[in-house]
C-alpha cells in the first residue's frame, strides 16, 4: 500500500516513534502522534519533531471516533501488538505497521536482519565491522540503538544495512524481506509480553517469512527450535555449530573455526586470535562470518574484522581490577540464558550481582549453571525474593539482599578475595530501577571505579 498523502497514526513518542514521524513527513503532512501517557508534555514532544509540524499530538485516552479517519497505524516497538486499541485498528482494517516495516518501505540496497534471544547486539556490531571492510556504504541500525527509520533515507542501491531486530519489532512485519537473515538462538524471554513460548518463537521466525530461494537464513545448528525451523524454510540455510563438525557450514573444532563450503575445509581463525571469549562469543563470531560469506566479503577481510573486534559495552565487559579482584559488566544479560553464558565464561570464583524487573522468567537452569563457581549471590530489584527462593530450593544459601546497585558493589568488594571476580549479570530487565540496561551498566562501572 502507498503512504503518500495518507492520514497516519504514530503510536508512541519514544525514540522510535519520533523517528518514524520524521520519516513520514516525506510522504504526508497528516500525522497524528499519540501516547497513552497523559503525563507527557506535548510541547516537549513537538520540540523533538520539527518546528513547523502541522500534525496532531494527542496524549492520554484515545478520543472517540479518531480511528475512523486513520489510514495507517505505526506502532513503536514498546507498544504491545495485542492492546485493545491495536485490536480495534485491526477490526477497522487499518494496516498496522512497525518501525521495521515502515523503514523497509523506503529502504534500498542489501539488508541483513539479525535476531535471537541473546547475542544480537554483539553479532550485529561485528557484522557491521565486517561489511565496512568491503562495502563503502554500511548502516548498522535497529534494536542496537539507532532507529532504522532514522537512517533509511541515506541508503542507496549500493548500501548494506545491518539491522538488529527484537521480537517486538518483528511482530508487525508484513512485507519486510532481508537478503540475509540470522536467528542466533531461541530461549524463553519476554513471556510477559508474548504470553507463550509459541508466540515468542513465531515472532522471531517472522524475520524469514518473505525470504525466497535466493535469500539466505543463518541458523544455530545446536538450537533445537532452529533446527526445526531450518527444515521448513524456502531459503538457503547456512548453519553454524559450536559442538559439531559440519559437512557444510561454519563450525568450531578444537580451538579453530572452520568453514566447509561443501567442497573444501577453510580455516577462518584460531579462537586465541579473537578478543572475546566463551562458546557463546564464538557462536556470535561464526554467525557474523556466515553473514560476510553470504554477501561475498573475502575471507581475509572477514578475518581482519573479527580479530580486531573487542567486546561490546555492557556484554561481559572487563571494567577494572581493584585489590586483586576483577570486575565485569554484563548488564546486557537481561534474561537467565544470557546471564548463564556470562557465568560460564568466568574463570575464577565469582560474586554475582543479579535481579531486576520480572519478565516472567524462571531461574532453575540459571542456578544450575553456578556449578560451584558462584561464591555469593547479591540480589536487588523486583525479582530478588523470587530468585532467592529458587536459589534456596537448589541448596544455595550465600545470598545477600541489597537495596541499590551501589550497595551491591560495596558488598561484593567487602566479600571478595584476591583472585575472585565480581560479575554484574542480572538475568533480568533493568526497568523499574534504571532507564535501560545501558544506564545500569554505566552506573556499575562508575561505582566500581569509586571503590
Amino acid at each position: 500500500m502507498r503512504l503518500e498523502n495518507k492520514r497516519i497514526f504514530v503510536f508512541g513518542t519514544g525514540i522510535s516513534g519520533i523517528s518514524a514521524a520524521k520519516l513520514l513527513r516525506k510522504v504526508t503532512s497528516d500525522i497524528i502522534v499519540y501516547d497513552s501517557n497523559d503525563k507527557l508534555d506535548s510541547k516537549e514532544i513537538k520540540a523533538k519533531l520539527w518546528p513547523d509540524f502541522k500534525g496532531s499530538i494527542l496524549l492520554g485516552a484515545m478520543p472517540d471516533g479518531l480511528l475512523d479517519s486513520v489510514d495507517v497505524a505505526i506502532l513503536s516497538p514498546g507498544v504491545p501488538a495485542d492492546l485493545d486499541t491495536v485490536n480495534q485498528m485491526r477490526e477497522k482494517q487499518i494496516p498496522v505497521w512497525g518501525e521495521i516495516e515502515l523503514a523497509y518501505y523506503f529502504s534500498k540496497g542489501k539488508i541483513i536482519g539479525i535476531t535471537g534471544t541473546n547475542g544480537k547486539t554483539t553479532t550485529t556490531t561485528l557484522v557491521g565491522e565486517i561489511m565496512k571492510t568491503y562495502f563503502k556504504s554500511v548502516f548498522v541500525v535497529g534494536n542496537i540503538g539507532v532507529p532504522y527509520t532514522e537512517m533509511v533515507l541515506n541508503t542507496t542501491e549500493e548500501s548494506v544495512t545491518v539491522a538488529e531486530m527484537s521480537s517486538f519489532q518483528l511482530e508487525t512485519v508484513e512485507a519486510f524481506k532481508p537478503d540475509v537473515s540470522a536467528i542466533l538462538n531461541i530461549t524463553a524471554d519476554h513471556l510477559n509480553r508474548h504470553h507463550t513460548m509459541e508466540n515468542y518463537i513465531a515472532a522471531k521466525k517472522k524475520i524469514t517469512q518473505n525470504q525466497g530461494s535466493n535469500d539466505v537464513c543463518i541458523l544455530n545448528y545446536e538450537d533445537e527450535e532452529l533446527e526445526k525451523i531450518g527444515r521448513e524454510l524456502k531459503t538457503k540455510v547456512f548453519y553454524f555449530s559450536s559442538l559439531h563438525s559440519l559437512e557444510q557450514g561454519i563450525y568450531l573444532e578444537d580451538e579453530n573455526i572452520f568453514w566447509n563450503d561443501g567442497n573444501q575445509k577453510i580455516l577462518v581463525c584460531n579462537i586465541h586470535e579473537l578478543n572475546i571469549f566463551g562458546r557463546h562469543s564464538y557462536e556470535n563470531v561464526m554467525a557474523a562470518v556466515a553473514c560476510g560469506i553470504s554477501l561475498g566479503v573475502p575471507m581475509d577481510k572477514i578475518k581482519s574484522a573479527i580479530t580486531g573486534f573487542v567486546a561490546v559495552e555492557h556484554r561481559i565487559e572487563f571494567v577494572t581490577t581493584k585489590n586483586g579482584v576483577k570486575y565485569y559488566n554484563d548488564s546486557k544479560g537481561t534474561n537467565p540464558d544470557a546471564s548463564m553464558k556470562a557465568i560460564e565464561s568466568m574463570q575464577t570464583p565469582t560474586l554475582l550481582i543479579a535481579g531486576g524487573y520480572d519478565k516472567g522468567s524462571e531461574y532453575d537452569e540459571w542456578l544450575r549453571a553456578f556449578d560451584g563457581k558462584i561464591r555469593y549471590l547479591v540480589l536487588l530489584g523486583q525479582t530478588r525474593e523470587k530468585i532467592a527462593e529458587a536459589a534456596r530450593r537448589h541448596g544455595f544459601e550465600n545470598i545477600i539482599m541489597a537495596d541499590s546497585l551501589e550497595e551491591a558493589v560495596k558488598v561484593c568488594a567487602g566479600k571478595a578475595n584476591q583472585g575472585d571476580s565480581v560479575l554484574l549479570s542480572p538475568a533480568c530487565a533493568s526497568w523499574g530501577m534504571f532507564k535501560n540496561y545501558e544506564e545500569r551498566g554505566s552506573l556499575f562501572k562508575e561505582y566500581v571505579k569509586k571503590l
